[in-house]
Formats: C-alpha cells, structure tokens, sequence
C-alpha cells in the first residue's frame, strides 16, 4: 500500500511522528511537505495530497494541519476524495469500512503522538465493506458529478 502524506505547519511534528510510524510498519510513502515548521498555507498540501491519491498514485492519503479541520476542507473539495476527519480509532475505521474514506485528517495540535498513531492503524488496516455501505457512497459521489 502507497501512502501520501503532508500537513502544515501545525502538523508538523505530528506529521513527522506518523512518518516513522510508517516507516517502521513497512509502508511505501511520500511526503508531499511541509517540511519545517515555519508558516504555511493548509490547502496547498491537501490538495497536493488529494489529487495524488485522486489520480490513483497513491492508494490512500493522511493529512494534517493544527485540528485537522481545514485541510480536510480543502481535501473534499478535489473530485474523487473522501476525507474524513478523525480523532478517534473507531471513527478511523468506520470511515475505510462504511465512507471508503481515501484520506484521514488529523489534528496536530488537538491529538497525542500514540493515540495519532493508532488511528492511523485502524485507517491502514480497514477495509470497505461494500454492499449497503456502496450505495451511500455512490449517492455521495453523485453530489459531486451534478454540482452546479
């Protein structure tokens, strides 16, 4: 599995921390940046994040920014994306098994380095489900195909 990750300034270091934790479970990534902590701008990130998994470059994306909030804004807005924000393990796995979320969002100022981690365990390591859960998510990505 390919994973694209980037955050912002203010998630950073969690971003740094989500890092060896990849690289310690084997996964393949890459860092699409920020790469220091010095002021930058969320949606430039999510969107470099979110058209790579959109373009099928990537098999799933984790974004971060100080509470997650407005980068997994930004990420929803490239066709094809499904990001959910997620502070908790169950969400994170609700989101791959009913939503076939493609990318978390984290926050980097709101959640701890292992409970972080764990989330994006459960992300990694769930899978969608399909069947009733498939029809919500085409209803979604309809929304998408007919907006104004």
């Amino acid at each position: 599995m390919k994973i694209a990750i980037g955050s912002d300034h203010g998630g950073y270091g969690l971003k740094q921390n989500i890092i060896k934790y990849l690289e310690d479970s084997g996964y393949e990534y890459n860092d699409f940046g920020t790469y220091s902590e010095d002021s930058v701008d969320y949606p430039d990130f999510g969107k470099k994040v979110s058209e790579s998994v959109a373009k099928g470059e990537y098999d799933k994306g984790i974004v971060i920014c100080g509470t997650g909030i407005g980068i997994s804004i930004a990420c929803n807005k490239v066709r094809g994306i499904r990001c959910a924000l997620c502070s908790d393990i169950y969400s994170a796995k609700k989101a791959a098994e009913h939503n076939n979320a493609n990318i978390i969002a984290l926050g980097g100022r709101v959640l701890g380095q292992d409970l972080a981690q764990a989330i994006v365990e459960a992300f990694l390591s769930s899978e969608f489900e399909a069947g009733r859960h498939e029809r919500r998510v085409n209803k979604i990505m309809d929304i998408e195909e007919n907006m104004l």
